[in-house]
């Protein structure tokens, strides 16, 4: 059993934050938003564990806003390295799982299109997701 982890409603919020962020950054790309964006929460919303608990917790401390993906990036990818240095200090098990559920949502996402390929313009922010969520 792995160790219970001790969060504060700003550690939760934070969570919350880059998980669904990355899900909007990866959507916000897409040429079918919508269609990647469902895809992504429902992705998230079948996250299991501790931080399953944590991203399925009704809140409405997500906060992300701007006008244009480079002001979601500038939130969002900095909030997926703050997760994951702090999950890592508590529970590295719970760090994998929170990486892996992040990392399955933004590739539901990116194959949410008409033909279920990712474009470039996709593949290149999961690029930058991954490189944040390993940047911990």
């Amino acid at each position: 059993m792995s160790a219970a982890l001790t969060l504060t409603d700003q550690d939760k919020a934070t969570i919350r934050s880059a998980g669904y962020g990355a899900v909007s950054l990866v959507a916000a790309a897409s040429a079918e938003p919508h269609k990647a964006a469902i895809a992504g929460s429902i992705a998230l919303s079948s996250a299991t564990g501790q931080i399953g608990h944590v991203l399925n917790a009704k809140s409405k401390d997500i906060h992300l806003s701007g006008k244009t993906v480079a002001d979601l990036a500038d939130q969002v990818l900095p909030a997926l390295t703050a997760a994951t240095a702090l999950l890592e200090r508590q529970n590295p098990d719970e760090a994998d799982n929170f990486r892996t559920t992040v990392l399955v949502a933004v590739g539901a996402a990116a194959q949410a299109s008409r033909n279920g390929q990712p474009d470039p313009v996709v593949n290149d922010m999961t690029r930058k997701v991954t490189a944040a969520l390993h940047t911990a």
